[in-house]
Parts: C-alpha cells; structure tokens; sequence
C-alpha cells in the first residue's frame, strides 16, 4: 500500500492519534505524515503509506492554509487553549482599516520567534519538554514566507483571519505578534487547516470513514 492522502484531524486528538487508528486496521504498514496540529485545532493531515513515505519532504513544502481566531486582551502559557492565563492588557479600538493595516507587516517573509511549547528540537530535545521542565531556552528567530493574511471578521476582542503560508510557519506565532502589533496580548482559540496543496476539506477522509475508505483499498 503505497499512497499519500488527505485525512481530516478532528479537535482533541493529536495528529499520532489518527496514526494510530490507522495502524489498528493497517498492522505493519509503515505510516507518516507531514506537518503536525495540535490537538485543540482540526483540519486537513496528509498521511503517507508504504514507500509513499519518502515523499514526506516534498509534502511538507506545499502551501498550507488556515483559518485562525484570535482572542484578544489575554494571553496563555501555549498560545492557544489548552495553557493557563498568564497576562491580560487593554484592547483599544478596533476598526477594519487598523487591522488590515496590522496583517500586511505578516505578509512576505517575516521573521517568526516560535512558541515555547512547540516540538521543535533544541539539542535533540523538544521545546515543550523544556517549558515543562521549567527551563528558559533562548529561541531564535526564523524565516518563514507568508503569501497572503485575509481579515474574515472582528469584534471589539476577537480577530478571525485566513492565512496562506509555506512549512515552518507557526499561527500560533503569528497570533501573539499581530496582537502585540494591535497594541495589547493574544492567542488562538481556535485553527482550522483548511488546505495543504490541492488537499482540501471535500476531498478529505474522516475518521469515521476509514472502514469505508478502507474497503476500497481491497
């Protein structure tokens, strides 16, 4: 079996967790995917089966999109729900003109801190490991291409945006840093990936369609 498709993460569940439910039905066969979400958020995982696996690089450097909300006027330990609140700061006026002003700085390449509790690697280790170890770890900026940010709607303490971008960029990121921009503190609520290539939601298995998708591999 030696495939590449798009299967649909729902919210509270890792990215290994639909691994793993396809390893009850698959046994042996080697599985992976390219680009993790995190449990709080859902959207499209493109898994990789068999030799299909070595494709993993080429896969990880298609275009992803994504829909994201942003809380403002608060901030957490994560960047998204599942941290504890560690500040608050005023929000001051929000209007459409101030915040499309805001997302064009995101748009290009930019330079993105990612979050502390991420599983990028520092000396073989991820971050989050040292986060929840207590352990401050100087991180270094990164490069990462944005290609488009579309203000969908706003409150006075919400922003909800669609986001193109390319591998390595973090929302969560992205969201702390256009509400420091807004003049106050942020997180993410929720994150939808809505795309990865031509991978899109319509096309995507969920998981309750697995047996069915299965059958069809026979």
């Amino acid at each position: 079996m030696n495939r590449v498709d798009a299967f649909w993460k729902p919210k509270g569940c890792t990215s290994y967790d639909v691994i793993r439910k396809l390893k009850t039905y698959l046994g042996k066969t080697k599985i992976g995917h390219a680009g993790t979400l995190d449990p709080f958020a859902e959207g499209i995982l493109i898994i990789l089966f068999g030799k299909s696996t070595k494709k993993q690089a080429i896969m990880m450097d298609l275009e992803k999109e994504y829909i994201a909300t942003i809380q403002l006027g608060k901030t957490t330990t994560t960047l998204d729900p599942e941290g504890e609140f560690i500040e608050e700061s005023p929000i001051g006026d929000l209007n459409e003109n101030k915040i499309n002003a805001v997302l064009k700085k995101f748009i290009g390449e930019i330079s993105q801190v990612p979050p502390v509790y991420s599983a990028l690697k520092r000396n073989g280790k991820p971050l989050y490991k040292y986060a929840r170890q207590g352990v401050e770890v100087k991180i270094e900026p990164r490069k990462v291409n944005v290609f488009g940010i579309q203000l969908l709607s706003f409150t006075k303490d919400t922003v909800i945006i669609k986001v193109q971008c390319g591998k390595g960029t973090y929302i969560r990121s992205m969201a702390r840093d256009i509400a420091l921009e807004l003049g106050t503190v942020g997180y993410l609520t929720s994150l939808t990936r809505t795309r990865i290539g031509n991978f899109e939601k319509d096309s995507a298995i969920t998981i309750e369609r697995i047996p069915n998708w299965l059958s069809t591999m026979v």
